[in-house]
């Protein structure tokens, strides 16, 4: 499905162009990745479970512990763009992230210069590894603490056996958030804006940045303002009314 998709939209792009440099830098820095990421993370999971020993707890933790180094081993290596992306940076988006804008200088790997270059740019499938890597990093922590459940023969009904992550939108997040706010469903409504963001970072491990500035953002698009929230409905209610779905 996602070979599909992607094939689906190089054809789409290869028949229109760009409008502008930003309409181009938007689509390999943030929307190609989307769907690269997911084929990377499948491939990998399936790669990681195919090699999975034979053996008790023990050997299975030491095997998704050298999993998650191979993890560190590539954030180490891509240190200075892992930067640079996760920071929000934009200064080098032109050298990044369009089309036939490379420089040699910026230590390019070597499959770059066997990509189809009219699809891709220097640096889009590397945000690719680093969106996967999260959701690889994920999974094998969800493993672990498995393990530790079953060695330890507690199940606590308190604390969940997986870990939580946020995988969409920071924009979605802050839409959920103000949404929650306003209609004050923690601590009786008394709770500030600000902690619930705050609580929202630590359990999502994710940093939600100027969450304010954000919102004007969001307020001030010209339609579907409430997007996320909107979506959320939409999915729900063609849920319900699915007879056949799962409840």
């Amino acid at each position: 499905m996602i070979l599909k998709s992607i094939n689906t939209i190089k054809k789409n792009i290869s028949k229109s162009s760009f409008k502008t440099d930003t309409e181009e830098i938007l689509f390999f820095k943030e929307i190609k990745p989307q769907f690269t990421s997911k084929l990377i993370y499948f491939n990998m999971i399936y790669k990681i479970e195919m090699k999975r020993p034979n053996g008790g707890n023990r050997i299975l933790k030491k095997y998704y512990h050298n999993e998650l180094l191979k993890l560190k081993s590539f954030f180490d290596n891509e240190l200075e763009f892992y930067q640079y992306y996760r920071s929000g940076s934009t200064y080098l988006d032109y050298k990044y992230f369009q089309r036939g804008k490379f420089d040699i200088k910026l230590a390019l790997d070597n499959y770059y210069f066997e990509t189809d270059i009219t699809f891709s740019t220097s640096h889009d499938f590397k945000v690719a590894q680093i969106l996967a890597n999260d959701l690889i990093q994920l999974y094998l922590e969800n493993q672990l603490v498995m393990i530790e459940n079953k060695d330890s023969g507690e199940k606590s009904q308190r604390k969940p056996n997986i870990k939580l992550m946020w995988t969409g939108s920071k924009v979605a997040l802050i839409e959920l958030l103000y949404a929650l706010h306003s209609e004050g469903v923690f601590n009786n409504g008394a709770l500030d804006l600000k902690d619930i963001a705050e609580y929202f970072e630590h359990i999502f491990e994710v940093d939600l940045g100027q969450y304010r500035r954000a919102f004007l953002e969001i307020r001030a698009r010209k339609s579907e303002r409430t997007k996320f929230i909107t979506s959320l409905n939409e999915t729900l209610l063609k849920r319900m009314d699915n007879a056949d779905d799962i409840v």
